[in-house]
């Protein structure tokens, strides 16, 4: 039991604690906010960032301003946002990438789960299974069909080892028994040229990143992953359609706080994010560039970066890929 001054002395410094959070909240935020996107300008993590900062910076009264920190496939930029103040003024940019490196590098200087506290997640996009338009095949099946018929022949590209589009394609060839090439590039934009310059027959790619070169005719599409067709490509089957019903992985893209973010700051960073998301315009040009909103609560999102973790390692172990 406490004592009658220990008592006091609790709500002493509980009542100083609430002071102190309502002043902060009061005054939070107070000068320009940073978003650090740990890759190069103008992909599809950098646009979406920049899209959404600017809605924020509506609401918040303040600037939001996008640093680009690019290097080790996102890992440079999360260790800088890491070792930021937790103050709500530094924000991560965070994608499906960081999900796999917690279990793709045996050496990691920070944690996805433990250094930081997940925001929201601002959209997200399915993978599209797409081929040079030499190859032979008009669906997955036709294409797992012609692997195995002709072993050797058809090698997919990647943005690199360990990335969503390398083991789209490895859970591909296991659940096919399909034994594609990976050929690893450094960078998406590199395994794309050389898909539609025929070096590779085959990609597992972002949504975005392809759409252009479907519409146009340059790739052929042959599946989407997950459940349900893509309202930018209705006449494009989901894999859920397939034989293959358990290709379902999607890259998305969130926003982070360091650890230690005081909860207030967090509540209301994540109120903002999701009222920008739900803008009228931000959903539009989200979805012209082939993304689907998203924009949930800090919660949800939370469980759900938790579940990612644990369900890529399972991937990156199937695989064997290893970066270090």
């Amino acid at each position: 039991m406490f004592s009658a001054a220990a008592r006091l002395r609790r709500l002493v410094v509980a009542a100083a604690l609430a002071f102190t959070t309502f002043h902060a909240m009061a005054e939070y935020p107070d000068r320009p906010l940073r978003v650090i996107v740990p890759f190069a300008p103008g992909g599809a993590t950098d646009v979406i960032a920049r899209t959404v900062a600017q809605a924020m910076s509506a609401r918040l009264g303040q600037s939001v301003v996008v640093e680009n920190k690019a290097g080790a496939n996102g890992n440079i930029g999360a260790v800088t946002a890491a070792r930021s103040d937790p103050d709500g003024y530094t924000l991560l940019m965070a994608t499906s990438s960081h999900a796999i490196n917690a279990s793709l590098y045996q050496k990691l200087n920070y944690s996805l789960t433990r250094d930081f506290v997940a925001l929201s997640n601002l959209a997200s996009v399915p993978l599209l299974l797409v081929v040079n338009p030499s190859v032979p095949a008009k669906s997955a099946s036709e294409l797992a069909t012609y692997a195995k018929a002709n072993p050797g022949k058809v090698n997919y590209g990647s943005g690199g080892t360990g990335t969503a589009s390398h083991l789209a394609g490895e859970q591909f060839s296991t659940l096919t028994g399909a034994k594609m090439q990976h050929v690893a590039y450094k960078g998406g934009s590199q395994a794309l040229n050389d898909l539609m310059g025929g070096q590779v027959q085959a990609m597992f790619a972002n949504l975005p990143e392809v759409l252009a070169q479907v519409q146009s005719g340059k790739l052929r599409a042959l599946a989407v992953t997950g459940t349900r067709r893509h309202a930018a490509l209705p006449d494009v089957p989901a894999f859920g359609e397939t034989a293959y019903p358990s290709m379902t992985m999607r890259s998305w893209f969130g926003l982070f706080v360091p650890a230690g973010t005081p909860p207030a700051v967090v509540e209301k960073l994540s109120h903002t994010i999701v009222q920008s998301v739900a803008d009228a315009a931000v959903k539009e040009r989200l979805k012209g560039l082939g993304a689907d909103p998203v924009g949930d609560e800090q919660p949800a999102f939370q469980k759900y970066v938790n579940q990612e973790v644990a369900r890529w390692a399972v991937l990156v172990k199937q695989s064997g890929a290893s970066v270090d």
